[in-house]
C-alpha cells in the first residue's frame, strides 16, 4: 500500500471507528505527514518497504533537531498505532514498529494557582464584569466554570444550553473519546452563568452577521457571535492568568490542575476527583496528590521551627 494512502485510511479509522478527539486526530495527522515526507525524500513510498530502523532513524532525526522528549514520545506512540493498524489491514507483513520504544519524558508537576491568588483573581473578574460589557461578563463565567468543574477547555467550548442545569448546579460535558459525564459546580459559578446568560450572551449572539444553529445552541460565544473556539478560550485564559504573579502556568489547563489540587487539599476523595475530571485511569489523577504533598512540605519548611 502507498504510504500516503495508508496514512489517509488510518486517520479515517481513528476519527470514525476509534472516535478519537479532534486534537488527537490532528496530532496523528501532523506526525504521519512529517514521517511520510521524510520517507518520500528517501524513496520509501510503499508500506512494505518500512522496517524498524526507518522509524528509529526518523525519531533520531527528531532528537537531533532538538524536539522535546515528550514530542518524540508522542510521535513514537503514533508510529506504533499506525504500524499495528497497517499489520491488521494487511498493508505490512509484520507489525514493524511493535518494538519501537519511547524516550523517557520525566515527570513534571502541573502548574497550579495558589488558593488566595485564585480568590483574588475571581474577585477582580467579578468587579470587571459588574463595570464592563458582555465580554467581561462572559470571561468571568468562563473562569468560574473552568475552576468550579475542572473542565478541559474543549469541554467548555462544546457546552450547549441544554447541557447546563442551573437548578441542580450540574453540567453535562463531552470529554475525550466522546465520553459524557455530569459534573457539579458551585453557587459562584451558577451566579456568573446566570449573569452571562441573562445579560451578555444575547448581545454576543446579535453581533454575528448570521445566527447559525451551532451558535444559537452554544453556551459560550466569541466576540463575533459564533461558538467560542478553543483557541479563543485559550487566549482569554492566558491573558487573565498572565496578570496573576503567583500563577505558574497561563493556559486553561492550569485552572483544571488548580481545581483538582484544591479539591485534594480540602480532603476530597481521589476517586471522586478522578470522576470529576473524567480521567480513565486513577494513575493520571494521582499526579495531583504529589502537588498537594509538595505544597504541604513547602508550608512545613516555612512554618515549622524544626523543619
Amino acid at each position: 500500500m502507498d504510504i500516503v494512502a495508508a496514512r489517509a485510511e488510518f486517520l479515517e479509522h481513528v476519527r470514525i471507528e476509534r472516535n478519537f478527539s479532534p486534537q488527537t486526530a490532528r496530532a496523528y495527522a501532523s506526525d504521519l505527514s512529517e514521517f511520510a515526507t521524510w520517507a518520500s525524500e528517501r524513496a520509501i513510498t510503499d508500506t512494505r518497504q518500512l522496517d524498524l530502523d526507518h522509524y528509529r532513524d526518523w525519531l533520531w532525526k527528531m532528537s537531533n533537531d532538538g524536539l522535546a522528549q515528550s514530542t518524540i514520545a508522542r510521535r513514537s506512540a503514533t508510529l506504533r498505532s499506525w504500524s499495528a493498524w497497517m499489520w491488521r489491514e494487511g498493508a505490512t507483513d509484520t507489525d514493524t514498529a511493535a518494538r519501537l520504544r519511547s524516550p523517557k519524558t520525566g515527570r513534571h508537576l502541573p502548574a497550579v494557582v495558589p488558593r488566595d491568588s485564585m480568590a483574588s483573581m475571581l474577585d477582580e473578574l467579578g468587579a470587571a464584569a459588574a463595570e464592563g460589557g458582555a465580554i467581561e461578563v462572559r470571561d468571568r463565567a468562563i473562569v468560574e466554570l473552568l475552576y468550579a468543574a475542572g473542565l478541559r477547555v474543549s469541554e467548555l467550548c462544546g457546552l450547549d444550553i441544554d447541557d447546563v442545569d442551573l437548578d441542580r448546579l450540574t453540567a453535562r460535558v463531552t470529554g475525550k473519546g466522546s465520553k459524557q459525564r455530569v459534573v457539579p459546580f458551585g453557587v459562584p459559578a451558577q451566579s456568573a452563568l446566570v449573569d452571562y446568560l441573562r445579560d451578555a450572551r444575547g448581545e454576543l449572539l446579535r453581533r454575528g452577521s448570521t445566527v447559525t444553529t451551532d451558535a444559537s445552541s452554544a453556551v459560550f460565544l466569541g466576540a463575533r457571535g459564533s461558538r467560542l473556539s478553543t483557541r479563543s478560550a485559550y487566549a482569554v485564559i492566558s491573558r487573565i492568568l498572565s496578570r496573576v504573579p503567583a500563577a505558574s502556568g497561563v493556559g486553561p489547563h492550569t485552572l483544571r490542575h488548580t481545581a483538582a489540587t484544591h479539591l485534594l487539599d480540602g480532603g476530597a476523595d481521589l476517586r471522586a476527583v478522578q470522576e470529576l475530571l473524567g480521567h480513565s485511569s486513577l494513575g493520571t489523577t494521582q499526579i495531583y496528590t504529589h502537588v498537594s504533598a509538595d505544597r504541604l512540605r513547602e508550608s512545613y519548611r516555612q512554618a515549622h521551627p524544626r523543619a
